[in-house]
């Protein structure tokens, strides 16, 4: 957190909010994500192979809802949107701990995805409204911090707790994401600008369909950046969501040392993504994206080696840096693409990426590992290299294109104020 002082006096309030959701959030995906296996599998009695689905309701609540509500906060604000997406997904993880069954569990996670939906895209967005656009790299970044603080206490919350029951780090998830809502309700402002007018309002109330609230099926840039950014994501996920069960099933590590093993790694995050961030601002997006694929090969590599404890320790670490690198990118070139009335729609557009990665991942990640252990580190490989290529290709296109589209708005500006100007500069 080191950058803050630099923003100078006066920070915007509903920025430092929305780092604090973040916390939040991290806290409950951290408490919940490394345990949630080992209860399928353990105390709910659910085959290996159909973890994955479970994970693909919570993931599909929001692919359903982002298409439908993901532009809300755009219409209505980003105040409510952000208190009752927070209250409901803490209500939701709250709830898993007193449903029974596959059938139940699934309703409640399709429901509490629907909610978590525009959570975060809305959380960037506020961030977006009240930030200089120069800043925003470094928001964002310290919005990835917020959140892997969060995943440092809520693995270890969850890692005490599963000594008592793996179903109770669900209350704990649920409760500090209904902590957040109620301190959004009594701190947060709205952040759209009164700027943006009247007018563009107007103009947006002919667009009220689908495509006006999922704009990647109207922007092609934004279309095939994302379609790059799933790729990589999903092979990505498998870390996440195979190393559970790879490491139990080898006897290397218990359900503590598995969430020990994931605060580890947003540990990592906490104390080396802002130096990260540093040192990529002088990088191409080529660049970064190809040392994040090579970091995740390199993770996927060794533990297809071996499921020791030496190798996973090794390999979260490689996917953390793979993430740190490209964690800040994303949100930055889908937010330069973004009208400024249009911020809430384009972020959440970007966040169907995220949940097709959370249900795609797992559900494929724990199908290969149910036919072979180290197919998912395999099939990996190959899958990443491809995709780190395509992505840092797709971010510097959406860089020049918009710099393209700034250099001839400043050209317009200059030929309305002096015509000469413009005469001697062609």
């Amino acid at each position: 957190m080191t950058v803050i002082p630099s923003s100078g006096r006066g920070l915007p309030r509903p920025a430092l909010l929305g780092l604090f959701l973040f916390f939040c959030a991290g806290f409950a995906d951290g408490a919940l994500v490394p345990f949630f296996p080992l209860w399928a599998s353990s105390e709910a009695g659910i085959p290996i192979g159909a973890i994955g689905l479970l994970f693909g309701c919570y993931a599909g609540g929001e692919l359903v809802a982002a298409p439908l509500i993901g532009g809300i906060a755009d219409r209505v604000g980003r105040r409510p949107v952000l208190i009752l997406s927070s209250l409901g997904v803490g209500c939701g993880f709250i709830a898993l701990f007193f449903v029974h069954g596959v059938v139940t569990t699934a309703i409640v996670l399709l429901a509490t995805g629907m909610c978590e939906s525009v959570l975060h895209p809305t959380i960037l967005t506020a961030i977006a409204d009240v930030t200089e656009p120069s800043a925003h790299p470094r928001w964002f970044s310290m919005a990835r911090v917020s959140s892997s603080a969060g995943q440092i206490l809520g693995p270890a919350c969850g890692a005490l707790l599963a000594l008592i029951s793996l179903s109770s780090v669900f209350l704990a998830a649920g409760g500090v994401l209904v902590f957040g809502g109620v301190v959004m309700l009594a701190a947060l402002s709205e952040t759209i600008g009164r700027s943006e007018g009247a007018s563009d309002r107007d103009d947006e109330e002919e667009e009220e369909g689908l495509s006006a609230l999922l704009p990647a099926f109207r922007d092609g840039r934004l279309a095939k950046l994302l379609a790059w950014v799933v790729l990589f994501e999903i092979s990505g996920n498998w870390i996440e969501a195979v190393i559970p069960l790879y490491a139990q099933d080898a006897g290397t590590l218990s359900p503590s040392g598995i969430g020990a093993l994931f605060a580890y790694a947003a540990a990592l995050t906490v104390g080396l993504q802002m130096l990260v961030s540093r040192f990529a601002e002088t990088r191409s997006a080529l660049w970064l994206t190809v040392g994040a694929g090579l970091s995740t090969i390199g993770a996927f590599a060794l533990l297809a080696a071996s499921p020791a404890m030496i190798t996973l320790v090794a390999a979260v670490s490689l996917c953390a840096v793979a993430q740190m690198l490209v964690g800040p990118l994303v949100p930055t070139a889908v937010n330069a693409l973004a009208p400024t009335s249009r911020r809430a729609s384009y972020m959440a557009a970007s966040s169907v990426a995220v949940d097709l990665k959370d249900s795609l991942g797992p559900s494929i990640g724990t199908a290969l590992y149910a036919l072979a252990p180290r197919l998912p580190w395999l099939a990996g490989i190959p899958l990443v290299a491809i995709a780190s290529l395509g992505l840092g290709a797709a971010i510097g296109r959406a860089r020049y294109r918009t710099g393209s589209v700034d250099a001839e708005a400043m050209l317009e500006a200059t030929m309305e104020q002096d015509g000469s100007v413009v005469e001697n500069y062609r």
